[in-house]
């Protein structure tokens, strides 16, 4: 196993057993939602693209109340216990709107808030999973191994589709729940065993130091970021990341609203999409990512995200068809999952820990989220004055010049601190 692993990766021997059990945790922790995802992207759509900004509006203002629920938990818990307590919340969660979803007279609220809860769920859980990788692991370890802890989430992301196809016509879509609540409960199992594995590794005086409390606020998060130039530009980062996001989906929700008059097609050409973009994600994670990050640095990486965005607005200002959407949308997004997410988490190695458990939460969530709601409500006042979909995909291109500018000095700016991280290192030996 040890030697199939290196020829994938560079992983040293002692670092072997940690990776395979971050693999399998994020493997688990994407399963869960990958389960529910064609689903939301379904309701989504369905309500009508109108609809689209008070779904996003909705999701900010639930993310907002989650945050700080979050910091509280971080001030007053080890990790040890921190994780799983906010994995089996969610969990909680998903066997009620199991029940809630038999009640026919529910269902005009539930499904928005499916929509929402769904939305919360997965930039949440994956925040708190990287949290605890980039605490677990150096800049240089993040570097080599987060393109192939990356890929366990890609293989989830790939499994829970799979299984919801296979699973939906026997037991129904609400009981998909179950099946998702399943697989969070093992995803909590496995965060667990990865935090023991990290405490034996560390030494004694770092594993006292781990299982302390960090204290502070149910906001300290805000002002750790307002204080740190490096995180501000991270979060710019984040922002300039998500308002693209938006930006393409609406793009795709547009499109396909005018393509499809079946709701059962369309929802089967947003899985043909999560196919194609976990397939090639799952490629470029598990042969290039980790070489990449290692030779050309986090920033350079990012850089590439840029371009290939650059590429996808081009093409569908050129010709907004399904055909460019489809492309456009899989090599933005497996961008994304291959290449910005490891890079991004790299760039929080070099923080504090208590940054990296509550000033990332809060740029992993509020900002991301905050970033949508905003570009959905300025789609839909555009939309409204009569600027059409070719109109606000050019209007996007400059916005990702001025990211790719940002993104240069962000890479330039970890690699001097995990410099003077690894100095700090040495001398404290």
């Amino acid at each position: 196993m040890r030697a199939l692993l290196r020829r994938l990766v560079d992983v040293r021997d002692d670092e072997a057993p940690g990776l395979i059990g971050s693999f399998v945790y994020f493997f688990f922790l994407l399963s869960s939602y990958y389960v529910m995802r064609p689903l939301r992207e379904e309701m989504g759509v369905a309500g009508g693209v109108s609809r689209l900004p008070w779904l996003f509006t909705g999701t900010f203002l639930a993310t907002l109340a989650v945050v700080p629920l979050w910091g509280a938990l971080v001030a007053r818990m080890p990790r040890r216990r921190l994780v799983p307590i906010a994995y089996r919340f969610f969990a909680l969660t998903m066997l009620l709107f199991c029940v809630l979803l038999r009640l026919p007279s529910m269902k005009a609220l539930i499904v928005p808030a499916v929509f929402i809860w769904l939305s919360v769920f997965n930039l949440f859980v994956v925040s708190v999973f990287w949290s605890l990788m980039a605490d677990l692991y150096s800049a240089e370890q993040g570097r080599r191994l987060f393109g192939f802890v990356a890929a366990g989430g890609t293989a989830g992301a790939i499994a829970g589709p799979l299984l919801a196809s296979v699973l939906a016509p026997r037991i129904g879509p609400a009981n998909l729940l179950l099946v998702s609540a399943v697989a969070l409960e093992t995803a909590s199992q496995s965060a667990a065993w990865r935090v023991r594995r990290g405490r034996a590794e560390e030494r004694p005086s770092e594993a006292v130091v781990d299982e302390r409390p960090l204290g502070g606020g149910m906001w300290a998060g805000v002002p750790q970021l307002l204080r740190s130039s490096y995180l501000l530009t991270l979060s710019a980062h984040v922002l300039f990341f998500t308002v693209t996001a938006t930006v393409l989906y609406f793009q795709q929700a547009n499109i396909t609203s005018r393509a499809f008059s079946d709701p059962g097609v369309r929802t089967a050409f947003f899985a043909r999409i999560d196919l194609a973009v976990n397939v090639l994600s799952l490629l470029v994670q598990a042969l290039g990512t980790g070489r990449i990050l290692k030779r050309v640095g986090a920033g350079a990486a990012l850089a590439l995200v840029v371009v290939v965005t650059l590429a996808a607005f081009g093409g569908l200002a050129a010709s907004p068809g399904l055909t460019v959407l489809f492309l456009a949308m899989t090599a933005r997004r497996s961008a994304g999952y291959a290449l910005e997410r490891p890079a991004r988490e790299v760039l929080f190695t070099v923080v504090s820990r208590e940054e990296k458990y509550k000033a990332k939460n809060f740029i992993d969530t509020v900002v991301y989220r905050g970033g949508d709601a905003a570009t959905a409500w300025l789609q839909q006042g555009l939309s409204a004055g009569g600027i059409g979909t070719r109109a606000m995909v050019i209007g996007s291109l400059p916005v990702t010049g001025l990211w790719l500018l940002l993104v240069y000095f962000l890479g330039k700016r970890q690699e001097t601190l995990a410099r003077e991280q690894q100095q700090d290192d040495t001398f404290d030996r």
